[in-house]
């Protein structure tokens, strides 16, 4: 409906390239016929301080791999560099750089403190190449004619960057007899945590040499697709029973706190 209604369409996806994109590319487009013309790629200089554990260029590597996680489904890809107060000139300056050394428009974002004007530059640079490259072969990883064992395998290689992926007798079981029961041409969904590209929220940066741990996985038929569970995963967040919102609360200046 957005499509009939306006020029541009916002997709937002969610945790990162190697999850709500991987997913979109991989079971979205292809149930749906939409092509995306365009990805965009957020990165703050906090999370690049958070994967490099405390330092900030040894975290750049992970939005290295984002990039050509992006590159990989064949999109053109901007990185919108969300601006932060604590952030200094030097480490904005330094992200831009990172991406432009991999041939990556970026641009600054600042639309949550100044509006509209505080993402112009970011919706230009889309529109730009969008109207370079309006229809990109944009393409799925895997062909849904392979194995649930060869889908997956290639996710974790190609996508999360493992070098190996091993089954558990269970996942085993439960893969076959989804593909005898005649659902084995579907898409797989991999639960994995959003915090690292490995399956370990611990294991930080861009891993390489881990292997990717299958533990169980379930038939969504009607959602057509074989969901695939990695390490200790859950599949409904647990919520505290104590909502963080009453916690959240506004001062009389009209500052937040308590966030």
């Amino acid at each position: 409906m957005g499509l009939r209604l306006a020029d541009y369409v916002v997709n937002e996806c969610g945790f990162g390239s190697d999850l709500g994109a991987e997913k979109y590319f991989d079971i979205v487009m292809p149930q749906s016929g939409i092509t995306p013309a365009a990805a965009v790629l957020v990165t703050t200089v906090q999370s690049m301080r958070n994967q490099g554990e405390g330092e900030f260029e040894r975290g750049l590597p992970n939005l290295g791999k984002h990039v050509e996680i992006l590159q990989k489904f064949g999109v053109p890809t901007i990185v919108a560099i969300n601006r932060f107060p604590t952030d200094t000139d030097a480490e904005l300056n330094r992200l831009a750089a990172y991406c432009a050394e991999r041939g990556v428009a970026s641009a600054l974002s600042e639309g949550f403190a100044k509006g509209g004007p505080g993402a112009k530059e970011l919706a230009e640079k889309v529109v730009a190449a969008v109207a370079k490259n309006p229809a990109p072969a944009a393409h799925p990883l895997y062909s849904l004619e392979a194995t649930f064992t060869e889908k997956i395998q290639r996710i974790a290689q190609k996508i999360y960057g493992a070098s190996d992926v091993n089954f558990s007798e269970q996942a085993k079981a439960r893969l076959q007899q989804f593909t005898e029961w005649g659902y084995g041409k579907l898409s797989v969904c991999i639960a994995k945590t959003q915090y690292s590209l490995s399956d370990d929220p611990k294991r930080l940066g861009a891993p390489t040499g881990w292997t990717l741990n299958v533990t169980n996985a379930s038939l969504s038929s009607g959602a057509a697709f074989v969901v695939v569970i990695s390490g200790n995963m859950m599949l409904m967040p647990g919520l505290p029973k104590i909502s963080r919102a009453s916690s959240i609360d506004v001062d009389d200046s009209g500052a937040i706190i308590g966030v």
